[in-house]
C-alpha cells in the first residue's frame, strides 16, 4: 500500500510541477465553454441579419413596406440595384435579397381577397446560411400585410374604389340604394380621415403587422415568392462540403505547423539544433529550410484533402483556377510563420504544445471553421475579422462554391502574407540562435 501511494504521490506532483501545464488544462475548457456558452445562451443578442433590397415598384406602397423593413430589429436593410444586390448575396456580404416587382402596389391590394393574379416577389438567399430564409420570409410577410391590408380598406384604395365604381356604374340598382351606398362609403372616407389617438405605436413594425386582419374570413397572401439560391451557375447546387472541407483543412494544417514549432524544440533538447549550428550552414538556410518544407508539406496535405473532396464528396472549384490555388499557398506560407514563431517563443516542447493548441482551438473557432460566424453575437464578428483563419475560410468558400472570380482572392491572400509577415518578424526578433 506504501509503494502505491508512493506512486501516486509521484504522479500528481509530477503533473502539478508543470504549471503551464496544468494552467492550460483549466484554461481551455473554460475558454471554449465561454464561446459556445456566448453563443447559445440568453443574453446573447444575435447579430442583424444583412439583407439587401430593390424596388422596381416605387410606389407609395412599396415605400411604407420598406419603411417598415428599415424599421425592423432582426434586419440590416440597403436598398441597392437587382444587380448589385445579386452580387452581394453571392459574395456573402448579405443573407438574402428582396425584390419588389414593377406594379406591386396596384396588384396586392387586390389580391388580398384572391380575386386578382399575386405580384411575385423574388427572395435570392445564400444557400450556406439556408436557415435565416424562413425568418427574412416571415418578416416580409409581417411587413408587407400591414400596409397591403390598409390600403385594400382604405377609401382610396382599390378594392372599395372598384366597388364605388361598380356602384355608379349599375343599371338596375334603384336610384335610393345607389345613393345609399355613396353615402356609405364618403361615411367610411370621413372617418378614416379622423386621427387615431387611441392606436399604439409599433417600435419594429412586426407587432402592428400581427395586428393586420390577415386572419380575416376570405383573406390571403397578396404576393407569391420566388425563392432563389445564390449559385454561381443555372442548375448548380450548393454543397455543404466546400465549407467543412476549408474549415477542417484551415484547423489541421494549423496543428501541423504546431508540429513543425514543437520539433524544433525537441531538437534543442536533443542536442541536434547544436549540431546544425557547428554545420557551414547559414541562419537563412536553417530557418529557411524548415519553413519551406513546412510551407510545401501543408501545401501538398491539402492538395490531397480537397482532392478527396473533389473526387468523393463533389466539391467543385466553380471559381477562379488561379485564386483557387493562390489561397492555398498564402495559407501553407502563414502556417510555416506561425510554426516558426511557436518555436521561437516557447520554451519547452510539452508546456509549448498545449498552449499553441489553444491558439490555434481559438484561432479556428473565431475564424468560423466549426460553426457559422453569422450567428456570432456582433462584437464576436468584428473580433473574427482580425483571425488569419477567417480570410483563409473566406478565400477558399469564395473560390470553391461561391465560384467567384480572381478579384476576390485578392483580399484573403493579402490579409494572409500580411499575418504571414507579422509572424515571421516576431519569430526572428526572438528566435534563439545560441543555447
Amino acid at each position: 500500500m506504501n509503494a502505491f501511494i508512493a506512486l501516486l504521490r509521484k504522479d500528481l506532483v509530477l503533473h502539478f510541477s508543470n504549471r503551464r501545464a496544468v494552467i492550460m488544462s483549466v484554461i481551455a475548457p473554460i475558454l471554449i465553454a465561454a464561446f459556445f456558452g456566448s453563443l447559445f445562451g440568453e443574453r446573447s443578442s444575435p447579430a442583424q441579419i444583412p439583407v439587401a433590397v430593390t424596388d422596381l415598384d416605387r410606389s407609395e406602397l412599396s415605400r411604407r413596406i420598406l419603411a417598415n423593413l428599415q424599421g425592423e430589429a432582426a434586419l440590416a436593410l440597403s436598398e441597392t440595384s437587382e444587380a448589385e444586390a445579386l452580387a452581394l448575396v453571392r459574395a456573402g456580404k448579405v443573407r438574402a435579397t428582396i425584390t419588389l416587382p414593377a406594379g406591386f402596389g396596384a396588384q396586392a391590394a387586390r389580391a388580398l381577397f384572391g380575386g386578382a393574379a399575386k405580384p411575385e416577389v423574388t427572395l435570392n438567399y445564400d444557400p450556406s446560411q439556408a436557415m435565416v430564409l424562413p425568418l427574412v420570409r416571415g418578416l416580409l410577410a409581417q411587413h408587407v400585410m400591414q400596409p397591403v391590408s390598409q390600403a385594400a380598406f382604405s377609401s382610396q384604395g382599390p378594392v372599395v374604389k372598384d366597388l364605388r365604381e361598380q356602384v355608379q356604374d349599375s343599371a338596375g340598382l334603384p336610384a335610393e340604394r345607389r345613393s345609399a351606398l355613396l353615402s356609405m362609403f364618403e361615411s367610411v372616407e370621413r372617418v378614416q380621415r379622423l386621427p387615431d389617438a387611441t392606436a399604439p405605436a409599433a417600435s419594429s413594425g412586426a407587432a402592428a403587422a400581427s395586428a393586420a386582419p390577415s386572419a380575416m374570413p376570405g383573406l390571403g397572401m397578396p404576393f407569391s415568392t420566388r425563392e432563389v439560391a445564390a449559385v454561381p451557375r443555372l442548375g448548380a447546387k450548393y454543397n455543404s462540403y466546400a465549407h467543412s472541407f476549408a474549415g477542417m483543412g484551415v484547423q489541421f494544417i494549423l496543428l501541423m505547423g504546431v508540429d513543425m514549432g514543437v520539433a524544433l524544440l525537441m531538437m534543442r533538447r536533443m542536442g541536434l539544433w547544436q549540431r546544425l549550428r557547428a554545420a557551414p550552414l547559414s541562419r537563412m538556410q536553417l530557418l529557411g529550410s524548415r519553413t519551406a518544407s513546412c510551407a510545401l508539406i501543408g501545401l501538398i496535405v491539402f492538395a490531397v484533402v480537397y482532392a478527396v473532396a473533389i473526387a468523393v464528396f463533389g466539391v467543385r472549384v466553380n471559381g477562379s483556377v488561379p485564386g483557387f490555388v493562390a489561397v492555398l499557398v498564402a495559407f501553407s506560407l502563414l502556417t510555416a510563420s506561425f510554426g516558426l514563431m511557436i518555436a521561437a517563443l516557447g520554451r519547452t516542447p510539452e508546456a509549448t504544445r498545449g498552449l499553441a493548441i489553444l491558439a490555434t482551438l481559438l484561432l479556428v473557432m473565431l475564424g468560423g471553421a466549426w460553426v457559422p460566424s453569422f450567428i456570432f453575437p456582433p462584437w464576436l464578428q468584428a473580433v473574427g475579422v482580425w483571425m488569419p483563419t477567417h480570410w483563409a475560410i473566406d478565400g477558399l468558400d469564395a473560390m470553391t462554391w461561391r465560384g467567384l472570380p480572381l478579384q476576390a482572392a485578392v483580399a484573403p491572400v493579402a490579409a494572409m502574407l500580411a499575418f504571414t509577415a507579422l509572424f515571421s518578424v516576431v519569430a526572428l526578433a526572438r528566435f534563439k540562435w545560441e543555447e
